[in-house]
């Protein structure tokens, strides 16, 4: 295992201890007419879906936050700093430091992405310094960051196989199968089961 793995599972060893919180922070993008994922049909047959309107997208900036599986997700019409700064101000108010809580280190881990490098992301982090830090994965390696799979989750299983009117019923479906997503991942995983005499 490399330096980069190493670090990342004592990580994860930490948060699963509750000695930190874990957030693995990245972007990704939703299509109001998404490409069709694991589809069957007859040999030849051309896959089509009749889609109403202009396609748009709707970008998708998430945090996972490792040891209870929670999927943070914050909507936008674009992927620039400012969207990034703003993921932050939701960081600050769900996880910052604060007089009746506890004061945790966290550890946000991010590729080196351009909003997440600009000069006013730089500088948005830099004011968190005492209370966050920042772990950057070597680059090209996507496979690292624990975000990614949860994006290939949402978009191949609850976002796929259906268009949107427009970029609002998107963001709508996005919050709701991200909703649907952290139920199913924080679900015990016996209480659907019966026990037999």
């Amino acid at each position: 295992m490399d330096r980069a793995g190493l670090r990342r599972k004592l990580l994860k060893a930490q948060a699963e201890a509750g000695d930190i919180v874990l957030l693995f922070g990245d972007e990704s993008e939703a299509l109001t007419h998404p490409d069709l994922a694991h589809a069957w049909a007859k040999k030849g047959a051309d896959l089509r879906i009749p889609a109403p309107g202009q396609a748009a997208k709707v970008a998708m900036l998430g945090l996972l936050d490792w040891a209870p599986r929670e999927l943070m997700v914050r909507t936008s019409r674009s992927k620039r700093s400012a969207d990034f700064i703003a993921l932050l101000e939701q960081i600050d108010t769900q996880y910052g430091p604060t007089r009746d809580r506890a004061k945790k280190p966290i550890v946000l881990v991010l590729d080196n992405g351009p909003i997440h490098t600009s000069k006013a992301t730089r500088a948005a982090l830099a004011e968190r310094a005492s209370w966050l830090t920042v772990e950057w994965l070597p680059r090209y390696t996507p496979e690292l960051n624990d975000i990614e799979e949860l994006w290939r989750d949402l978009k191949q299983h609850h976002l796929a196989h259906q268009t949107f009117d427009g970029p609002d019923n998107l963001d709508d479906a996005i919050h709701e199968a991200v909703r649907m997503l952290n139920c199913e991942r924080n679900r015990h995983p016996f209480a659907n089961h019966r026990i037999a005499a």
